[in-house]
């Protein structure tokens, strides 16, 4: 059964550390709050993607039907490692107090969070081998929509192109830019755009176009906007997903590792240590769509 950060924390209440962690995670990044993990064994996991189904038609008396069978792609996932280890110096605590420890703790798991977020938009194995592609490099062919063939303002038809091309559509992911230009749009009675809000698990103000959530894709780890205008002729991206069981996923091996190191011999500072052995998945067809060439000006039609 895959379940979210937040779900899975629940089940961790008797080591609320780790509860904890996996909070600090899921409030860190929106993607991480929503994405369920699907539990595997091994480090790897093999599925098949259903590609084109079956013919089927309708036979005459004493005829016979035509033989069809559907195409299956198989597809495989491989587990990467994300995590890191955070030292305290025993300075810092002795002087300062443990909350100290509790401080910087926060602060890398916050960088981890970002990290990863930017792996699952704009991740690459072929550059970098240690991380797991994104949904960027993943989707091609139909499942990549041009707003534009070179590049301008978001037109509200292409986004709602996009919405109907993945099959039960959950989640938009977008720019912070990109909303505030959603939300011109809505303001504008020449234009429209159907706004709404509504609030998440953390109490924040959540945006909604056309019932469908709006998950800020922001800053990552080094400060720098994952889905800035840096794509080609300065443009960015929206991505339209289906996220749950069997579409748009997590994977993992055991739940996320926090441990408590404590004083280490070699210097006098404690440690802690995250690891997490994980990777997604789009396990089916029409679950994931992106709207590319979109340049930072005014919505249209």
């Amino acid at each position: 059964m895959a379940l979210t950060l937040l779900e899975a924390s629940k089940l961790n209440t008797g080591d609320t550390y780790k509860m904890g962690v996996m909070m600090k995670f899921a409030e860190t990044s929106d993607i991480l709050r929503l994405l369920p993990f699907e539990g595997i064994q091994g480090n790897s996991l093999k599925y098949n993607v259903e590609e084109t189904l079956p013919g089927i038609g309708f036979r005459g008396v004493n005829g016979s039907y035509t033989e069809s069978t559907g195409i299956i792609n198989p597809k495989s996932e491989n587990l990467v490692i994300a995590g890191g280890d955070l030292d305290v110096d025993k300075f810092i605590v002795d002087t300062m107090g443990m909350d100290q420890r509790t401080v910087q703790e926060a602060m890398k798991i916050k960088a981890l969070a970002l990290s990863w977020t930017k792996t699952f938009i704009k991740g690459d194995s072929e550059s970098d081998p240690r991380e797991f592609d994104g949904l960027q490099k993943r989707l091609s062919g139909d499942a990549v929509i041009a707003n534009h063939a070179t590049g301008a303002g978001l037109s509200l038809a292409k986004l709602d192109e996009a919405i109907d091309y993945v099959d039960d559509a959950n989640v938009i992911l977008m720019s912070k830019a990109m909303r505030r230009r959603l939300t011109e749009a809505a303001r504008d009675t020449a234009v429209g755009g159907y706004i709404t809000y509504m609030q998440d698990e953390f109490g924040r103000q959540v945006t909604m176009y056309n019932d469908l959530p709006i998950v800020i894709i922001d800053k990552d780890n080094n400060n720098n906007q994952i889905l800035d205008f840096s794509e080609a002729g300065n443009t960015t991206s929206i991505y339209i997903l289906s996220i749950g069981e069997g579409r748009v996923s997590g994977i993992e091996n055991g739940s996320m590792d926090v441990r408590d190191m404590g004083e280490l011999e070699g210097k006098p500072s404690f440690r802690t240590r995250i690891e997490w052995y994980n990777s997604m998945a789009v396990f089916a067809p029409y679950s994931a769509a992106r709207i590319k060439n979109i340049t930072n000006v005014a919505v249209t039609k």
